[in-house]
């Protein structure tokens, strides 16, 4: 690495997911006290999550960040812009919107930038970022850097690779997922416009991993569920101080 980090840089690296099916109210003040610890990103919650998490994050600099049409990009683009306002007016100041997978490998091109571009143009006129998730374990190198290439046109803020829950069968007919791998960062990476950032979610879950992604692909955020075990890594590695126990937390990141 040629620049000195130190560990605020990684905690301003990462997403908090706060994204489990199960998680209730109380682990969802929990998490969000974490982050507050350590100072990340944002905290990325689920839609009804979002004024509650606005609330807990009052008077941080951990932003709110809510997912949209979560975790599978099915609904239609009139549903998508009325959950993205609604988040919006509940405090989020930053969307992960899940891209409509089915028309991306159909290739129905047109559709795809009209439906990203709804979403996009909310969230410019109201101040949001956009993150777009493009369910990278679905699609060829080829579908990644079109949609990228949307992206761009669209002026989203992020690519983004993964929700965490888009599930494929293996040879072994065994149901996996790889996320943030290489060879979807790389096809994002080289397609990305000045002004478009990649976020590396799904299996992006040590200190390497994430300092390799950054010099490798540029990658500015990170989806993370075991945020505090990263950062006391850091801390030890990057500022020398000694690292806490911590407990693993519950995602699918």
């Amino acid at each position: 690495m040629s620049e000195k980090l130190t560990s605020h840089d990684i905690a301003k690296m990462i997403d908090h997911s706060l994204l489990h099916p199960t998680l209730t109210d109380e682990q969802l003040v929990a998490g969000c006290e974490l982050a507050k610890k350590y100072d990340v990103a944002s905290c990325c919650v689920k839609p009804y999550h979002t004024q509650l998490a606005a609330e807990t994050l009052k008077g941080s600099d951990v932003l709110v960040c809510t997912v949209v049409n979560f975790p599978h990009g099915n609904n239609t683009s009139e549903l998508k812009v009325i959950e993205t306002e609604a988040v919006i007016k509940n405090g989020a100041t930053e969307i992960d919107l899940v891209a409509n997978v089915g028309k991306i490998c159909q290739g129905d091109w047109n559709y795809v930038e009209k439906d990203i571009g709804d979403v996009a143009a909310v969230c410019q006129k109201s101040g949001a970022k956009l993150k777009v998730i493009f369910a990278v374990d679905y699609l060829t190198d080829e579908q990644i850097a079109k949609v990228t290439q949307i992206c761009n046109t669209v002026k989203a803020d992020w690519v983004k690779t993964s929700t965490g829950y888009n599930y494929i069968k293996d040879e072994n007919g065994d149901m996996v997922y790889y996320g943030a791998s290489d060879r979807a960062l790389k096809a994002m990476a080289d397609n990305v416009a000045p002004g478009v950032e990649v976020k590396a979610a799904g299996k992006c879950r040590d200190l390497d991993r994430y300092l390799e992604v950054r010099e490798k692909y540029g990658v500015t955020r990170v989806g993370a569920g075991n945020t505090a075990e990263v950062m006391e890594e850091a801390r030890e590695r990057l500022d020398g101080i000694k690292a806490e126990e911590v407990e693993s937390a519950i995602s699918d990141y």
